[in-house]
């Protein structure tokens, strides 16, 4: 039968790798002790290798970055458990698909031959056809191998993920990386034309991805070449790597994120690094300058007011300016931020104070401050006794400004960093004058 993974239908037996095949088909791990930079999980101790010492496979989703294994593991543990192997991907399937591998997955459990349904993609499906699959890993006609770039938490129904157990794939480190070079260079029975800087350079483009460097080794490969290699002859022969980086999904709000805490944590080069990230994979300047503006107030406030001034000036200079010119003014806002006084007393004091307001909204003020434009109003003793701070020598009347059914509340309050330490000695000194007018 033809397979559906990939574009084709299911199909029970791996088949033979052709020798024209692309370098990384050619080196698919045999055996679960073949694949590199997952030990965590492959390994004796790990979830995965407990599964297969004790022969029963529960379902699974793999969870890790692009190139990482996934779609090999499942592979292999269908192998290692004596499963048949049936594959979809999400993206080229519907529902007359699932029902069809269903089907196929029943006939054999007819014949005392279980499967492993892996699912490449599987966030891709929407939450009706997640939930297709519930009633078949329950009554066991399918182990369910699910794989995904995504967050579960996210893009998998609650349900799905209460019967599949979460692995974490890691992004292949240097190491793991280097491996897979060498099992090339044997398998070609040559050396990549690399010195050791250019094949460092090569190991640290793939970013973590094991078929994106595969595809590179096999382009350099093919060509024929005088002398090895350096990083500038690289660079130039090869494609650059672009940043892996959706948007709308979880690359983006992980590193806005960090770059937010790292803010936070007054570490400008940090917080840099995190902005470049950003920037140099796609993302919108102003996004980003939104988010900093947002960080200027919560996490500075008035520690730092010119803070504020910084990121709205960014702002200004950039849509003076545009891209690139203009991303350096949204650096110099990052970089104010990070180096400034920290002070998350007016964001706290904004949540303090809007929960009060809810509960108490529809409390009146006290009359002495409301306006009396008409004769009622003033009968009724709106605006009485009003004290006028201004005729005071201190410009400081310390009246009661408190609706009467509610007691003074204390929402701001000011850190002894920055400006706010200023500001901290104006309030103490202000409560000093009202207790004094409250003796009087």
């Amino acid at each position: 039968m033809a397979d559906l993974f990939g574009g084709t239908e299911p199909q029970e037996i791996r088949e033979t790798v052709r020798e024209d095949a692309p370098l990384a088909d050619r080196l698919r791990p045999r055996t679960l002790d073949e694949v590199v930079g997952q030990e965590h999980l492959t390994g004796p101790d790990g979830a995965i290798g407990r599964m297969v010492a004790a022969g029963k496979l529960s379902s699974i989703i793999l969870w890790g970055p692009p190139g990482t294994g996934k779609t090999t593991i499942a592979r292999l543990l269908a192998d290692a458990v004596g499963l048949r192997f049936a594959s979809i991907s999400a993206v080229f399937s519907g529902v007359a698909d699932l029902k069809r591998v269903f089907a196929e997955a029943r006939d054999h459990a007819k014949l005392g031959k279980r499967t492993l349904m892996f699912v490449d993609e599987i966030h891709r499906f929407n939450r009706a056809q997640q939930d297709g699959f519930l009633p078949y890993v329950e009554d066991g006609t399918v182990t369910l191998v699910g794989a995904t770039t995504e967050n579960p938490s996210f893009e998998l129904n609650a349900a799905l993920l209460s019967r599949a157990q979460v692995l974490i794939l890691h992004r292949l480190d240097a190491a793991a990386l280097d491996t897979l070079l060498k099992r090339g260079e044997a398998i070609e029975e040559r050396p990549l034309p690399l010195d050791e800087d250019a094949r460092a350079a090569l190991v640290a483009s793939a970013d973590g991805d094991g078929r994106f460097l595969l595809n590179q080794a096999e382009t350099l490969f093919s060509v024929n070449l005088d002398a090895p290699l350096d990083p500038a002859g690289l660079s130039a022969l090869l494609q650059r790597r672009m940043a892996v980086y959706d948007k709308d999904r979880e690359g983006h709000y992980n590193l806005i994120s960090a770059l937010h805490k790292s803010l936070r944590g007054s570490d400008p080069q940090a917080a840099l690094y995190y902005l470049a990230r950003m920037l140099v994979a796609g993302e919108e300047p102003l996004y980003v300058l939104r988010r900093i503006v947002r960080f200027a107030s919560e996490d500075i406030g008035l520690a730092d007011p010119n803070a504020l001034v910084q990121c709205l000036a960014a702002k200004e200079a950039y849509d003076f300016l545009g891209s690139p010119e203009g991303e350096l003014a949204i650096v110099q806002a990052c970089l104010y931020c990070a180096t400034a006084p920290k002070s998350n007393a007016a964001y706290k004091a904004q949540k303090a104070a809007w929960r009060s307001a809810k509960a108490t909204g529809s409390l009146m003020p006290p009359p002495n401050i409301l306006n009396a434009p008409t004769k009622l109003m003033k009968d009724i003793g709106y605006g009485k006794n009003y004290a006028y701070d201004h005729d005071r020598e201190e410009g400081f009347s310390g009246a009661n400004y408190w609706p009467e059914e509610m007691a003074p509340e204390t929402y701001y309050a000011p850190t002894p960093r920055g400006f706010e330490k200023r500001i901290a000695e104006r309030l103490a000194y202000w409560d000093e004058l009202r207790a004094r007018a409250a003796q009087e």
